[in-house]
């Protein structure tokens, strides 16, 4: 059995990575946090019985299986969803009071991406996340998904094409990314509907979730024209001191709507070359709560 301490330092090495994974597969911030604790108390339990030599090599496989268990029963939850159904976005929030605890996202994990996710199988995403995104053996990915190494492996290539067919073609730098956000904050703020329609892409989709708690358009918009003037009308009613702030949204630049220890939305901009191609709105109040605890 391997000395507590040791064994808490080890698994506070391998948390950021774990909960990275576990966002990923999951497509929520809260789950994938209850995930790695949930595995830290199976950890010690393990350890007990014989000793781990390797943390996070455990723990990834660990994580993702419980990770994918959890998925599958979102999955049912969300059947009965209320209006479109958005990841939890990851916003990037003040330094916890032990630094060891902070977790980043990198913009790989986009919004766009997790949206795009969520049109995969439980399996087909925890394989295409496992391998392709953590560089993970298709052997250990076969241990998570309970498959064979060479089924694994087509669901990966399947999922890999889903994805290539359903995220931007071109990369945007993140300069570009934040001139975008600004202009696109100053042009809806000013009510400036030709700029904004300018910036949009001719078939852009604003998706707007509020889980049935909050006003939220129950269907996604399309188009520019209509894009364009939802989100004017909307910056109508922000009152002086809740104008949108920038945050970083997956690893991206983005908007959200902060006061005090209140948020009121999350703005994610996906763009495909330098016009957006995607709006998504964020205000469901159980998808914001750990933004309220960490701002």
């Amino acid at each position: 059995m391997t000395d507590e301490a040791e064994l808490a330092a080890a698994y506070t090495r391998a948390r950021p990575r774990l909960v990275r994974i576990a966002y990923a597969v999951t497509g929520s911030h809260a789950e994938a946090e209850d995930v790695v604790s949930d595995c830290w108390l199976r950890l010690v339990t393990a350890d007990a019985a014989t000793p781990i030599k390797d943390i996070e090599a455990w723990g990834t496989v660990v994580v993702a299986r419980r990770a994918l268990d959890t998925l599958r029963s979102a999955r049912v939850r969300r059947e009965t969803y209320v209006g479109p159904w958005l990841p939890e976005p990851w916003v990037d929030s003040p330094l916890p009071a032990d630094p060891a605890e902070r977790v980043t996202l990198d913009d790989r994990v986009s919004f766009a991406l997790m949206v795009m996710l969520e049109t995969l199988s439980p399996p087909e995403r925890t394989a295409w996340v496992l391998h392709d995104l953590f560089d993970m053996e298709f052997t250990e990915v076969a241990r998570v998904v309970g498959r064979s190494p060479a089924a694994v492996r087509q669901l990966a290539a399947r999922a890999r094409k889903r994805v290539a067919a359903g995220t931007p073609r071109l990369e945007v730098d993140r300069g570009t990314h934040e001139a975008v956000v600004a202009a696109f904050r100053c042009a809806s703020i000013g009510g400036d509907l030709p700029t904004l329609m300018a910036m949009l892409d001719p078939d852009v989709r604003l998706t707007s979730d509020g889980g049935g708690q909050v006003r939220a358009a129950r269907r996604p918009v399309h188009g520019a024209v209509r894009v364009a003037r939802m989100l004017v009308g909307m910056a109508r009613f922000l009152k002086a001191e809740r104008q949108p702030a920038p945050v970083m949204v997956n690893g991206a630049p983005g908007l959200a709507v902060l006061r005090g220890d209140d948020c009121d939305f999350v703005v994610s901009l996906t763009l495909d070359g330098d016009r957006i191609s995607r709006v998504d709105i964020i205000r469901a109040p159980d998808k914001l709560a750990p933004l309220r605890e960490t701002s």
